[in-house]
């Protein structure tokens, strides 16, 4: 009884611990399910949240690009308004004028402008600016002297020009005056050689210096360093300045021969009218000139007291010479008037006849005669006389062109200085051209004119009897014929007595090296020259000397002239 008791308990405690347990089950297995749908639903809403999150990005990022197309386009339009404006500025005020009405609304007048002249300069905005400009910004003198130079095939006058031009001013007119050079040729490399040209003929060692480094590579590029003088201003055009010139004779003329000439004079008229623009602003009056003249003493002052003593003010060109576009002044106020009287026909007729129909449009009368037209013209061009400058180049730039042409009213020029030399016998190898004998030109009677020269000629002078000398000077080249020099040519002595001159002057120092150099034939080198003159003094330990020789090292491209000789004997 006992044990079937006990086995009621123990079966009724087994029932309750697994009723018990399975309450627990059911409990946890409930709660378990309602942790499952919550966390699915937190799901569910994380992810309808996210494809939220998705769109509005979306949204937002189509919004940024439109944001950043918008930022984009703002910085393009203030680049270019930034670039209008630079070019805007450089600009005259007449140019924004004539700019404004052409840009102005259909409803305003519009005036035509250099660009309805020549469209061609629209394609770039730096086709009115030089290349090159070298020059300290003078403004305000009284007279800018404008020089166009060009190539020339067989000789350049530029140099020549320019120590002409500057030499005959004093330091007052010097303060007065710009000297505007305009290099007006498209090829980089000529442009350079023009810059080295000026400085090796040693202008720059009163007025400029230039240095020019050239560096080669695909392009020609310029590298320009310079000091320059506040009276000289050097110009080179872009070539996209010419861009239609070549294109319009090139379909509009079909002989060669033509189109050279055209294009060329064509050319001119564009650079005149360039040179012009830029020297407008720079002084009273503007004188036109060219490469290849020279001047008379006390030019400068000459043409500005004749500007300023006209009775009046209505006078369109004072000409200082009666050759061609030389010599020509103009009031800087007219320049305008002219600059787009040349534009509208530049490419129809040469500059002197577009000058001359100015004038026939300004005072003629169509129903009068030519003689009351020539009177009335007479009033606007006035003629100073004696020239003042004188046309010297013969080789003209349009390329086998021989051009002789001289001014008469330009007057006689001393072409030759004469000294009281020793006794001695000249003797040249060079061909002596016509009566220009050196015999004369040693006299001091003419000066001395031969033909080219080549290496190994001389002009020796054997004086009678050894005589000291205590210093020598020799001029080529005249003021007619500036070009005319002597190039690489050394100044050599003959002591009387070689053997003590060896000793006392060919060695110096503890080394005893050579102070001169000895030529095969016995003759010192003791000089050279150097832009057509050669001077020194000569070494007083050679004593007295047998002879004098100048000996050309190399072929010369030009004549010779010596229009000086002058050997001074020791007191």
């Amino acid at each position: 009884m006992r044990l079937r008791n006990g086995t009621f308990l123990t079966v009724l405690l087994f029932g309750l611990c697994g009723l018990i347990s399975l309450s627990w089950y059911t409990a946890f297995s409930n709660s378990k399910g309602d942790v499952v749908d919550v966390y699915q639903r937190e799901f569910l809403a994380l992810r309808e949240r996210l494809h939220s999150a998705e769109q509005e990005n979306l949204k937002r990022s189509k919004e940024l690009n439109l944001v950043l197309d918008e930022i984009k386009r703002a910085i393009a339009e203030k680049q270019v308004l930034r670039d209008i404006n630079r070019t805007w500025s450089s600009l005259s005020d007449e140019t924004k004028l004539k700019l404004w009405n052409v840009s102005s609304s259909k409803n305003v007048l519009q005036l035509p402008s250099i660009f309805h002249h020549l469209p061609h300069l629209l394609a770039k905005e730096s086709s009115l600016q030089p290349a090159v400009h070298i020059g300290q910004g003078r403004t305000g003198v009284s007279i800018v002297m404008g020089v166009p130079s060009v190539k020339r095939e067989v000789h350049s006058y530029l140099t020549d020009t320019l120590s002409s031009l500057m030499t005959e001013l004093s330091p007052a007119e010097k303060e007065d005056c710009v000297i505007v050079v305009f290099i007006a040729e498209v090829g980089t490399l000529y442009t350079s050689v023009q810059f080295n040209s000026i400085q090796f003929n040693s202008i720059q060692s009163c007025f400029i210096s230039i240095t020019i480094e050239i560096q080669c590579c695909q392009s020609m590029t310029k590298n320009i360093k310079y000091t320059t003088h506040t009276i000289l201003y050097i110009l080179h055009c872009n070539i996209t300045y010419y861009t239609a010139i070549i294109l319009h004779y090139l379909v509009n003329v079909h002989t060669v021969i033509l189109m050279l000439f055209f294009r060329w004079r064509t050319k001119q008229n564009l650079d005149y009218c360039f040179l012009m623009m830029y020297a407008q602003s720079k002084g009273t009056y503007y004188v036109q000139l060219e490469d290849d003249i020279v001047a008379r003493p006390n030019y400068f002052t000459t043409m500005k007291n004749f500007a300023l003593q006209q009775p009046s003010e209505e006078w369109m060109i004072l000409e200082f010479s009666q050759l061609g576009f030389i010599g020509k002044m103009f009031k800087s106020i007219d320049l305008s008037l002219i600059v787009e009287f040349m534009l509208m026909f530049y490419k129809d007729k040469p500059i002197d006849w577009l000058l001359d129909h100015i004038m026939w449009v300004k005072v003629c009368n169509p129903e009068k005669d030519a003689k009351h037209c020539d009177r009335q013209k007479a009033n606007l061009r006035i003629r100073f006389k004696p020239s003042l400058f004188q046309h010297v180049g013969t080789h003209s730039s349009l390329a086998g062109k021989i051009q002789k042409l001289k001014d008469k009213d330009f007057g006689k020029q001393t072409l030759h200085k004469g000294h009281a030399n020793p006794l001695a016998e000249v003797t040249t190898s060079l061909k002596t051209y016509q009566h220009f004998t050196l015999e004369k030109a040693y006299l001091g009677e003419d000066f001395f004119w031969a033909f080219t020269p080549v290496a190994g000629d001389f002009i020796r002078i054997r004086f009678f009897t050894p005589v000291r000398i205590e210093r020598y000077f020799f001029r080529s080249g005249n003021i007619e014929h500036p070009g005319d020099k002597l190039f690489n040519t050394t100044v050599e002595v003959q002591p009387f007595d070689n053997i003590q001159s060896e000793k006392e002057a060919l060695k110096e120092g503890r080394e005893k090296t050579p102070k001169y150099h000895r030529t095969e034939d016995g003759f010192i080198r003791i000089g050279k020259f150097q832009n057509g003159i050669a001077e020194g003094e000569v070494d007083p330990s050679f004593g007295p000397l047998e002879a004098l020789r100048l000996s050309i090292l190399t072929d010369s491209p030009v004549w010779v002239i010596l229009s000086e000789i002058f050997i001074k004997k020791a007191e």
